[in-house]
């Protein structure tokens, strides 16, 4: 393709709100444009890399026998409303009403959709397993849409649904789709990890994410050197290895801490430390109130609660309704003489006694309070999130932290929405089952930009050869120059037979071009400039920087043993 014909928009400065690379460089490198707050149009660079993204994912989604079909982006309220979802999943749900008054949604996921076109067409174990895949656009109304295509409001997805009789072969389903997910982020040249992870809105018992690891990533995952242990900090399970400081129990005592309201202003007060205090938080859980106690130094956290409750709605109780139970506001509270609701504790908390907290009294907290005398514990768990060098669940040594940006996710629904849709099949003895259910997701478009965030420099994209937008970028320098324009037209001619080029024939100045060519990022660059009367050219690796003057006769066989080098 010649230069000259495409519209390549590249920009000097970028704009200040694009806080990511990425971002920065898909707007520099003239490949997105934004139309509003997290939507964009994807430019011919994007859309070529797009495409082979696209493309892997599709080689290997057919290579685990999944089926390709399209569903509609907008979704009847109906279905939602069978499933149980269109009141629950938030203000993340785009909705509208058309001119008969009939609601709709657009897609953020297809659960519902899947579900009620298999239901109506599956009817016997016979026809199952069967696993259909889709690559389309979805929508989702983030409250703060970020990061360019990380996080925005309409976004390409790759999602997958399959259908089972038997747990086993769900089981065998969603290996496949993890090996499956781990070849398509080794082909386009990702580091990343799998990490155990929470199944959010969708829902389901089972589910890893595959996060790309990047310094803006929006998720933490807790890792280890010394196995393949690698879970998201909401998930990652802390192992209680009691490490009891008991003392003898001392009277409770009541004491006057004017304008104390944090943990750590409690500590300096009295002259502890952060971990010698408890905080207790009011939490409510579906339609009741709860009490959490937490260490000082650690913090809740609200999906393992979740999963403990069994419910997806969670929250921190408001100043008002703190108020209407305990008589007291936020800062000032604790668990001694509270019998209006149910106290839970981290198992941490476990570890010491003649805790401080609060007294439910405004300025006042109590030194010396303990469980069982003073207070009643429900039930000691793992609420909170782990902490950076504690020992990992599978015993493999301590965690460690890693930023990563979630480009992809396997879940076993199990019969969450067949069961609430109504999508059986008849097994063996002609009894009616409800379809056991898999999904998995991967970000086309996050995937396009956690490749970036991982593959450039101060100058631009690198682009791996998997998903370059093009194997060879041809530069006349000065088109001018009949020579030069005759041996750069001759040499986009001869490559194109074998290679996908770019053929930058602009009349621009040789700075322009070169910055353009490292903003673009294609793998190998053919540089036809003043030696062309001598048959030399310059061939660059933009990935390494090496440069080589290369005599014309030599350049088939130098492009070739370069090309077969790249990562």
């Amino acid at each position: 393709m010649k230069q000259s014909k495409m519209f390549i928009p590249t920009l000097r400065e970028v704009p200040n709100d694009a806080e990511s690379k990425s971002h920065q460089l898909l707007l520099k490198a003239g490949m997105i444009k934004q139309v509003a707050s997290g939507v964009y149009s994807y430019l011919p660079i994007a859309k070529r890399v797009l495409n082979k993204i696209e493309a892997i994912v599709r080689e290997e989604m057919e290579a685990i026998d999944s089926v390709e079909i399209l569903m509609p982006a907008l979704q009847p309220s109906e279905l939602w409303q069978e499933s149980g979802r269109w009141p629950s999943y938030g203000a993340e749900l785009m909705r509208m009403t058309d001119r008969h008054g009939r609601e709709f949604a657009l897609g953020p996921t297809h659960e519902e959709i899947i579900t009620s076109l298999v239901r109506d067409e599956l009817k016997s174990y016979k026809k199952l397993p069967v696993t259909l895949f889709q690559i389309q656009n979805k929508f989702r109304d983030e409250k703060r849409p970020r990061f360019g295509l990380l996080r925005g409001r309409e976004f390409i997805m790759k999602d997958a649904y399959s259908f089972h009789a038997t747990e086993e072969s769900l089981d065998a389903t969603y290996q496949d789709m993890y090996r499956a997910y781990s070849n398509i982020y080794n082909r386009v040249n990702l580091k990343f990890r799998p990490v155990i992870a929470d199944s959010g809105a969708i829902g389901g018992s089972h589910t890893h994410e595959f996060m790309a690891l990047a310094e803006i990533g929006e998720d933490t995952i807790a890792y280890t050197d010394g196995s393949d242990y690698a879970a998201n900090i909401e998930k990652a399970e802390v192992v209680y290895t009691p490490n009891v400081q008991h003392t003898e129990e001392a009277a409770l005592e009541k004491v006057h801490t004017p304008g104390v309201k944090t943990a750590q202003q409690l500590a300096d007060t009295l002259g502890k430390q952060l971990d010698e205090i408890v905080k207790s938080m009011i939490i409510k859980v579906d339609d009741r109130f709860v009490m959490f106690l937490i260490r000082g130094h650690h913090e809740l956290n609200d999906v393992k609660v979740k999963s403990y409750f069994g419910t997806e709605v969670v929250e921190m109780a408001s100043e008002a309704e703190i108020e209407g139970i305990m008589n007291a506001k936020p800062g000032s509270l604790g668990p001694v003489g509270v019998d209006k609701i149910e106290i839970y504790a981290d198992n941490a908390v476990q570890d010491i006694n003649n805790l401080a907290v609060g007294a439910n009294e405004t300025n006042y907290h109590y030194i010396n309070a303990n469980a069982g005398r003073d207070f009643t514990v429900k039930e000691y768990g793992d609420f909170r999130f782990i902490m950076e060098g504690e020992p990992a669940a599978d015993g493999s040594g301590p965690v460690k932290f890693a930023e990563g940006i979630e480009v992809g996710q396997v879940f076993k629904l199990g019969t969450k929405y067949s069961q609430a849709m109504k999508a059986t099949f008849l097994d063996e003895q002609g009894k009616a089952q409800p379809m056991i259910m898999g999904c998995y997701g991967i970000g086309v478009s996050r995937t396009l930009s956690a490749v970036i965030e991982q593959h450039h420099d101060d100058n631009g994209i690198i682009w791996p050869k998997s998903i370059a937008p093009y194997d060879v970028h041809v530069i006349s320098v000065n088109p001018k120059q009949e020579v030069q324009k005759e041996l750069a037209d001759q040499l986009y001619a001869d490559f194109s037979a074998h290679y996908q080029v770019l053929y930058d024939d602009r009349q621009e100045r040789a700075g322009v071009k070169f910055n353009d060519a490292d903003l673009i990022g294609v793998p190998l660059r053919i540089v036809v400039g003043k030696q062309a009367a001598e048959g030399i050219v310059e061939v660059k690796v933009r990935a390494t920087g090496e440069k080589f003057e290369v005599p014309v006769s030599e350049l088939t066989a130098k492009i070739e043993t370069l090309y077969s080098d790249l990562a």
